[in-house]
């Protein structure tokens, strides 16, 4: 490791025109100047004098590692993903994409979003306005100094689309980030939407007519508002729960393991003015999970819906305008070309004042009477940036509570944070759409309030200005929710969430009486967010099996990983005597299926999916296939320990059992699933550990099944996993990027932290100058220049 890390270091060095240095980040006139310190696993740390060499340095480590990654997102945001990446077979939702995007670019959304006083809640502050243009300079010197075709990623290198970077790029890319769970999530409804009829010529090019819109309907049918293909665990563990008083957090977000969404661990630093470890996004300047010197804080993705749906009544004869207190209003129409292999498509789009006509073809459709818009309270949220920073700057759970209380920022996110003080925090302080349970009773038409009572989606009466969202006093902005309707708890034992709703944060202390589109409460539990209670309770009392009864980074972190299927634990010995009993059953198409081999797989399994685990995979496709069918009910009063008595006269038990032996035809039944699940680097496989929250798999891996091998590709799962103490000495812990710290397979950190993670191994805490110093791989160089 040490020997690849001077050699990169020595490569960086000759192609930027850089020199090594083990001094503090040089003042460089009026330019940028940052000290790169690469430790183990080619992890930053970076210290600058001010936020725009800060940035500077984060762009720049970010291109050394995952150009390709950035510059894809910048094909995105600028709307030229058909011109580049085509519109035919899996690229087809690419035009969908760019006509989003072309029309967030032709209305200026970002420009006037940048625009008022900049006090980090009107208008991005000067600080991380600072922090993006160096960002963009950072990563621009990189590409310069490189050249595109000299880059060593395949993904990307000699590619025409790898161009160099803006800030108002870099702010587009946030400002889509944000709206994942809004606008962006109900996109392809957005382009589909179109007036029934139509008389004008149509243009050439021009797509008329409604669009099928597959991703804004699968959100609709979602219990919760929460985005697709993300979600997280998190511990806040407070003085009462740990060994040694301090407070203690575990972070464990479940995001993909390719693409945008990737995680980018670094450490960065101003000195006197900011010192946070933790990771981010990759192309995001700022540290989003992590710690400084006396708080550390996670996030889980909220069940909060992100927007509200407002009915149109239409004006009779003219299905593009509606009426508002009596009165009609005429939408506003924007035509939007992109540019694509074939020549130029065009669209028209349609808004309201309340925001975007979105057509869900069945569900919301656009008629001569009716048609929906929403309001999207994220697509104005111009805070996320400044908040994160006010977090790490936060001294003390107090702290960080007020700047989330100022700020309202978060865009789709709970928090769950900890201080050295040792309080645990548990706060859903998300963007949401001010939709009180008074406005829901006086708005919500009669045939909507079911959807409202079973996922939290709210169709308001859009033809009164009474049923608008209106202005809570204490809310950061108009539209919103603000912290009095939100749930927070303070609390010096733990706090956690997995993805369920605030109501059981601490089940000693549930959270009751919130607006409903913020999450449901008295509601079954998933078995993830169960088991993560139970790992808790059974660290405190000691009947875990691990020594002592309350927490250390070491026990979090091996608790975390121990990979139970609580699933498994609950039903597996009467499955087991089920398929006895039954061994042949129908599958759902009819075969007749031999479960003689499933049911002694299922019978020696050790209720785990660790890598020697044997017929757990049984045990998760028969879970994903709907097995999971209990006897008992759910009651509230026993949230954490029903249902639990598998309903084993049902027969669609032993039907789903059926279909999990079809699915795993030619991988054997009771294989070790390190050995059939693993992902690729190079050449190399390596065997991962995790499993499907179905089987109530708490370290979360997400894979598809290739009939005759196994799980060769993770998706998504356990990401950036941080346990750090908040100590006397400053912080202490342990953290991993699993699928490591570079996506490209030539670099020296592709592979090496998912080598770790598969040993269920660790890269240690490394906040302080002792910490740092102590690792012998660490390589320390400087970029900069000067401003033009």
């Amino acid at each position: 490791m040490r020997r690849l890390a001077t050699a990169t270091s020595a490569v960086v060095l000759v192609a930027a025109g850089l020199t090594a240095t083990t001094g503090p980040a040089a003042a460089h006139g009026d330019g940028y100047s940052a000290l790169i310190q690469r430790a183990s696993y080619g992890v930053p740390h970076i210290t600058a004098r001010d936020f725009a060499s800060l940035g500077y340095g984060v762009g720049h480590v970010q291109a050394e590692d995952n150009i390709c990654i950035i510059a894809e997102t910048i094909v995105t945001v600028r709307a030229q993903r058909s011109r580049w990446f085509g519109t035919t077979g899996e690229a087809a939702a690419n035009v969908t994409s760019d006509l989003f995007q072309q029309k967030v670019i032709d209305d200026r959304v970002v420009e006037r979003l940048l625009t008022g006083p900049r006090d980090g809640v009107r208008s991005p502050s000067d600080e991380v306005r600072d922090q993006l243009r160096g960002f963009a300079a950072g990563y621009n010197a990189y590409l310069r100094r490189t050249g595109v075709a000299n880059l060593t990623d395949p993904a990307c290198a000699g590619k025409p689309w790898v161009q160099p970077i803006t800030e108002l790029d870099l702010w587009r890319a946030h400002w889509t980030n944000m709206v994942r769970a809004g606008s962006a999530a109900l996109a392809d409804g957005i382009v589909a939407a179109a007036p029934p009829g139509r008389d004008a010529p149509v243009r050439p090019g021009e797509i008329t007519g409604q669009l099928p819109a597959p991703e804004a309907a699968a959100l609709v049918a979602a219990t919760d508002g929460a985005p697709a293909g993300v979600g997280s665990n998190a511990y806040a563990l407070g003085r009462a729960a740990t060994a040694g008083g301090a407070g203690m957090v575990l972070a464990n977000p479940h995001f993909p393991w390719d693409g945008p969404d990737r995680f980018y661990r670094m450490h960065l630093k101003i000195p006197g003015r900011y010192d946070v470890e933790g990771a981010a996004l990759v192309g995001d300047p700022l540290i989003e999970i992590g710690h400084n010197g006396r708080v550390a804080w996670s996030h889980t993705v909220s069940t909060a819906r992100r927007f509200a749906w407002h009915k149109l009544t239409l004006v009779p004869g003219d299905p593009t305008s509606y009426l508002h207190d009596g009165k009609p209003r005429k939408m506003t129409a924007r035509t939007v070309t992109v540019q694509t292999p074939g020549g130029p498509v065009s669209r028209t789009l349609y808004d309201t004042h309340f925001g975007p006509v979105v057509v869900v073809p069945g569900r919301f459709d656009w008629t001569a009477d009716t048609a929906y818009a929403i309001s999207d309270p994220n697509a104005a949220n111009n805070r996320t940036l400044d908040g994160w920073l006010a977090m790490g700057r936060a001294r003390s759970v107090a702290d960080l509570r007020a700047a989330l209380d100022r700020r309202q920022f978060l865009p789709w996110v709970n928090v769950i944070a900890a201080d050295s003080a040792g309080k645990a925090l548990y706060a859903d302080h998300s963007v949401v759409p001010r939709i009180t349970d008074d406005l829901a009773a006086a708005c919500i038409p009669a045939a909507f309030r079911d959807l409202y009572a079973g996922s939290g989606q709210a169709v308001l009466d859009g033809s009164r200005s009474a049923c608008e969202l209106g202005r809570d006093r204490d809310a950061a902005v108009p539209g919103i929710l603000g912290p009095a309707h939100l749930p927070t708890l303070v609390r010096s034992d733990y706090v956690t969430n997995s993805n369920d709703s605030y109501w059981l944060a601490n089940p000693a202390q549930p959270l009751e009486g919130f607006p409903r589109i913020i999450g449901a409460e008295r509601t079954e539990r998933s078995l993830r967010t169960r088991l993560g209670v139970h790992q808790v309770r059974q660290r405190l009392a000691g009947t875990d099996g691990l020594p002592g009864t309350r927490f250390t980074t070491a026990n979090l972190w091996t608790v975390t990983l121990g990979n139970r299927a609580y699933g498994g634990e609950l039903v597996r010995d009467d499955l087991v005597r089920s398929c006895t009993a039954h061994p042949v059953a129908t599958a759902s198409d009819g075969t007749r299926v031999d479960l003689t081999a499933a049911c002694a797989a299922l019978r020696g399994w050790d209720l785990r999916v660790d890598l020697d685990s044997r017929g757990s995979h049984v045990f998760t496709e028969f879970a994903r296939a709907g097995g999971l069918r209990f006897a008992d009910p759910f009651d509230p009063a026993n949230p954490l320990t029903t249902p639990s008595r598998l309903a084993v006269d049902d027969p669609r038990i032993r039907t789903a059992l059926a279909d999990a032996v079809q699915l795993l035809d030619g991988i054997p039944l009771d294989a070790r699933l390190g050995d059939i699940q693993t992902e690729p680097r190079g050449a190399e496989r390596i065997p991962i550990h995790g499993g499907w929250p179905e089987a109530g798999v708490f370290n979360m891996t997400i894979n598809v099944v290739e009939p005759g091998v196994g799980y060769p590709k993770v998706l998504h799962g356990t990401s950036f996993l941080m346990a750090v103490e908040l100590g006397r000495d400053g912080p202490s812990g342990r953290q991993i990027l699993t699928y490591s710290q570079s996506a490209n397979p030539n670099s020296p950190w592709y592979a090496g932290q998912t080598r770790l993670y598969s040993g269920k191994g660790w890269d240690t805490v490394k906040f302080t100058e002792r910490q740092l110093k102590a690792d012998p791989n660490l390589v320390t160089y400087r970029v900069g220049e000067r401003r033009s």
